[in-house]
């Protein structure tokens, strides 16, 4: 499958379909406190999305994804589905806390994808539960810097493999306790939920040239102790740190332009520009 290259129309679409996925972000997030459940979380998304956006969450019945929106929970990597009640998970390789229930002290990833008009706008964010601790507030933090970073990184000429190396060099520059989840990456995006390129978030040598017109995500997911992860084999979505240590992620949809990128998924609270300058 080769990189699509999108036209002035198709990117129009992409703002669009881009603002109204970082839309519902801001949305919720004065729902997701102490008490709430990810299927009410969950609720509130689909009905915005479809009744008040007039547009299609992508994530529903995608291979089979039941719910609107990814909600993952402390230990849950990402794709965690959203639940009425917590729930134990045992499986040949362990035995899992899957939360559904969220606490004071909670943190949670919410990954929106909204389709408009036929296109795909892509995003996630950590939101932090009452009282945090300072490591889980830092993890959060780290993990959205490694995602600010690369994003400087993003324009013409530049290569895709940048992003990764550039993200493990400032994760292995703070500490040697965070990991860098290395199953799961970013991708091209634009008509089709999942397109060319993949993004990795680790050192690597893709020499993939970046071209203006080129849309794809930016989405690392840093994890409190190993890298490695178990998928539920129950559910088929649900990724848990192997260790059950906290991960945190941050994901953006972007556009390459002539001498930077234009973030298509930015939200009122972020302090960085919508169109980077980085050439």
């Amino acid at each position: 499958m080769s990189i699509k290259i999108k036209t002035a129309e198709e990117i129009e679409k992409m703002r669009i379909a881009g603002r109204l996925a970082a839309d519902v972000l801001e949305m919720i997030e004065p729902h997701v406190k102490a008490g709430v459940t990810t299927e009410a979380l969950d609720q509130i998304c689909h009905d915005y999305i479809t009744q008040v956006q007039q547009a299609i969450p992508a994530p529903l019945n995608y291979h089979g994804f039941p719910k609107s929106v990814c909600t993952s929970i402390n230990h849950v990597v990402c794709h965690g589905i959203p639940a009425s009640a917590d729930e134990i998970v045992v499986e040949a390789n362990g035995k899992y806390n899957k939360p559904a229930v969220l606490k004071d002290g909670d943190i949670i990833n919410i990954d929106v994808t909204v389709i408009k008009d036929g296109y795909h706008g892509d995003t996630s964010k950590m939101f932090e539960v009452g009282e945090v601790s300072l490591e889980d507030k830092r993890l959060c933090r780290v993990a959205q810097e490694s995602l600010y970073l690369a994003i400087k990184k993003v324009k013409p000429g530049a290569k895709i493999g940048d992003l990764g190396t550039a993200i493990q060099k400032f994760i292995k520059a703070g500490s040697s306790r965070f990991s860098i989840v290395k199953d799961y990456c970013g991708h091209g995006i634009g008509n089709e939920f999942h397109e060319e390129p993949q993004v990795v978030h680790y050192k690597n040598s893709d020499r993939t040239v970046m071209k203006e017109g080129m849309c794809f995500t930016i989405e690392p997911m840093i994890n409190a102790g190993k890298f490695s992860c178990e998928s539920d084999e129950q559910d088929g979505w649900t990724v848990y740190t192997v260790d059950g240590k906290k991960s945190a992620q941050w994901e953006h949809t972007l556009l390459v332009t002539k001498d930077g990128c234009e973030i298509l998924t930015l939200r009122q609270e972020e302090t960085l520009p919508r169109l980077m300058h980085n050439a």
